[in-house]
């Protein structure tokens, strides 16, 4: 089971940030997740709102101008250097290729989810190779249809939704449970025994121990 540093190490560090993604990997995360959008000028960038700190719109501003509190996926990428999966989530519609771009270039194992399941069915038509996911926060009744329809790997399920059927359901199909965001060990150690695959937590030092 992966323990996933949500935005890296959020009650340490800011989140989406290098030093957050640095403390995840120093606390022995298997993978890291993080935000991208993409910047006036085209660029990639790790951060979850629309808007800046400034209150401006991501996408109304160059690459530049939000440096060094929002790094672009390129430099995350490097750092992470091969240590870690980094589970990519798309928050701005019509950057998958650029995204995918970055993605291919790279040697650290990455994978791709959304809220927006269109987004993991354009990114296995653009790079088979790049596992995709797709996030949910309701029960779904046939939730192998959804993966199928969206050529989607991993399923990103909130947590206290998560039970024995839907995980027996979700590997029948090919499929893995990631749960989302997990902060107890003991709802950890519950989800474990049930068998997710997965386990995306804002305190990746204190599941880790449970691995």
């Amino acid at each position: 089971m992966q323990i996933i540093a949500h935005r890296g190490t959020p009650r340490q560090h800011p989140e989406n940030t290098l030093a957050g993604f640095a403390q995840a990997l120093a606390d022995g995360a298997d993978a890291i997740e993080l935000d991208v959008r993409r910047t006036a000028d085209g660029v990639v960038v790790v951060h979850h709102d629309p808007a800046s700190p400034g209150s401006l719109p991501i996408d109304t501003l160059p690459a530049a101008a939000l440096l060094p509190s929002i790094p672009p996926l390129a430099t995350v990428l490097a750092q992470v250097d091969g240590r870690a999966t980094v589970y990519v989530e798309v928050k701005q519609a019509g950057i998958e290729d650029d995204v995918v771009g970055l993605l291919t270039a790279s040697t650290t194992p990455t994978a791709v989810h959304a809220f927006d399941h269109r987004v993991a069915r354009r990114v296995t038509h653009l790079a088979p190779g790049i596992p995709t996911g797709v996030l949910m926060s309701s029960y779904v009744i046939d939730p192998a249809s959804v993966l199928r329809a969206a050529g989607a790997r991993d399923w990103w399920q909130e947590w206290p939704m998560i039970d024995a059927a839907l995980v027996a359901s979700i590997h029948a199909a090919g499929g893995r449970v990631i749960a989302w965001t997990v902060n107890d060990p003991e709802a950890a150690r519950r989800l474990s025994d049930l068998g997710v695959d997965g386990i995306c937590t804002d305190v990746p030092r204190l599941l880790g121990a449970r691995r």
